[in-house]
């Protein structure tokens, strides 16, 4: 069970007074949220005009890889940042500073080329699965008990609706006999209904500005490393009742 820092997703820059974007602003960010408990870090590199880009992967690697040492680091390959999927393989093939992990998206057409990609070159896949078909998919691919983690990434905002998917896709992986680590979260409304969830199951969690802005007693979080040392507090409890804001 590991909290993990999600810094800045794809939020645009007013966001939050204090999304990082850089790969400065990240590095400082990332040593604030490790220092907060956070055991790794999940970004999504942004290029000197501040929009996502995988080209931008080399010197965020870097930034973080001095600012924290040890830290495993992981970065999104989502098909919306290049936009082409010759292009988001190209870019990929062209990293010289590799991350320990790259999430990808199993509702994406192109998944299965971007897994045997990132597996020939060394770099773990979490496998990101936002619904029952998603993780059909999944099982299907020859790879499947190869993957570093399993992203259980809950968009659906009704909380009923939302546990119902994470549920079926739970079965799916049980009946398929997949063994491989879980993290679970959510999104905007259900950010801190999943980590408490995922801390019941003994599963891992992520927190950030990626998914919400908001500590869990409803205001806002001064950054990153509010919202982590907030999930890693959850975390640390021994008893099952967890007190949260309802939205």
């Amino acid at each position: 069970m590991i909290v993990q820092a999600c810094m800045n997703g794809a939020r645009p820059k007013d966001y939050h007074p204090r999304l990082p974007v850089t790969a400065d602003d990240l590095a400082v960010d990332g040593a604030a949220c490790i220092s907060a408990g956070a055991a790794e870090l999940h970004v999504h590199p942004r290029g000197p005009d501040g929009r996502e880009t995988l080209r931008a992967v080399d010197d965020t690697i870097s930034a973080l890889r001095l600012a924290c040492p040890g830290s495993l680091i992981g970065v999104s390959t989502g098909a919306w940042i290049e936009g082409d999927e010759t292009r988001t393989r190209d870019c990929i093939s062209g990293w010289t500073r590799l991350p320990d992990y790259a999430s990808v998206n199993l509702s994406e057409p192109d998944a299965p080329a971007v897994i045997a990609l990132l597996h020939g070159m060394g770099v773990g896949v979490e496998a990101g699965l936002a619904t029952v078909s998603d993780a059909l998919r999944f099982a299907s691919l020859p790879d499947c008990h190869r993957v570093f983690r399993i992203l259980i990434e809950i968009e659906e905002q009704n909380f009923a609706k939302a546990d119902a998917i994470a549920d079926g896709i739970e079965k799916v992986l049980q009946r398929e006999n997949i063994l491989r680590p879980v993290l679970l979260h959510g999104f905007d409304a259900t950010v801190w209904h999943f980590v408490a969830r995922a801390r019941k199951k003994r599963w891992s969690t992520r927190i950030g500005l990626e998914d919400g802005r908001l500590l869990r007693n409803g205001l806002q979080a001064s950054g990153n490393a509010g919202l982590v040392a907030d999930a890693v507090d959850i975390f640390r409890r021994d008893g099952d009742e967890i007190a949260l804001h309802s939205a």
